[in-house]
């Protein structure tokens, strides 16, 4: 009797686990997706908790997987790990704005999308994981071309930009200018210029070594993101969460003095503007 108890407490364990995969959620959220009474929902989220499989937001009390269990995850499938790392954080971050986030990473002239955590809003953009995008009309594109080498900027600056709205900045002068702002001040901003729409704001994920390696992006409907005045509030909590995410990064692989130079790139500046180019 034991025994078949405990195979049932594992049973439901991991339907818990699963129901919070599709992301962050209250008792009474994982009760209906798992179909189990919310005391035994509460008894099991509590002992997650406890051993690190589950997180719970102090802000909301909601509740998302853990890096202990994302941990087991990175270490079963490798190339995974930065996805890995930065889940828990980009959940985090939706509930604090609000808004869908991500996690983006240099792919030529691209910028692959590797992950994004939707918020609860009615009216959702669209999940971009597993797609690429040029680098020159999304936030995440200039704040890793901005951080990239010579050679690559080199080359992002050669080659002719195609619009992609009446938005879209594509003279090479503005778009030199633009990194060179978002290098400075550590994030980018960016209205309606790969969607109408549309906007997004982006900082760099700097690895251990002290290299840019991928992007954190917030994104919404440009009638409700940013409200007004808060352009600069959000771009600081998505500079925090990428920061985050590069010290945990830094804690799984440290490196006596890494991280400095990257990190000062990444200090939040003044209030972008809300003009466009």
């Amino acid at each position: 009797m034991g025994s078949m108890s405990t195979v049932q407490s594992v049973e439901r364990a991991f339907a818990v686990l699963r129901a919070l995969t599709t992301g962050p959620a209250g008792v009474s959220d994982v009760a209906e997706r798992t179909d189990l009474p919310k005391s035994t929902v509460a008894r099991l989220l509590a002992t997650l908790v406890e051993v690190g499989a589950v997180a719970q937001s102090d802000a909301t009390g909601r509740y998302s997987l853990g890096e202990a269990l994302l941990e087991l995850s990175a270490a079963a499938s490798p190339g995974r790990n930065l996805v890995a790392v930065a889940r828990p954080h980009l959940a985090e971050l939706m509930e604090e704005i609000g808004e869908a986030t991500g996690l983006g990473v240099l792919d030529g002239l691209e910028v692959y999308y590797l992950d994004q955590v939707d918020s609860d809003h009615e009216v959702q953009v669209r999940d971009w994981t597993g797609e690429s995008v040029d680098a020159h009309v999304v936030s995440s594109g200039l704040v890793l071309m901005a951080m990239a080498s010579e050679e690559i900027r080199a080359e992002f600056l050669a080659v002719d930009h195609v619009r992609w709205t009446d938005h879209s900045v594509v003279d090479r002068p503005s778009i030199a200018r633009r990194l060179d702002e978002v290098r400075r001040a550590g994030f980018a901003w960016v209205y309606e210029e790969m969607s109408e729409g549309l906007n997004s704001v982006a900082a760099p994920v700097v690895n251990p070594a002290g290299r840019v390696i991928a992007a954190v992006h917030a994104h919404g409907p440009s009638y409700r993101f940013p409200a007004a005045g808060d352009a600069a509030a959000t771009a600081a909590a998505v500079v925090a969460t990428a920061r985050r995410i590069s010290d945990r990064l830094a804690d799984r692989h440290p490196v006596a003095g890494a991280g400095e130079v990257a990190a000062g790139d990444a200090t939040a500046g003044s209030a972008p503007s809300q003009t466009r180019e």
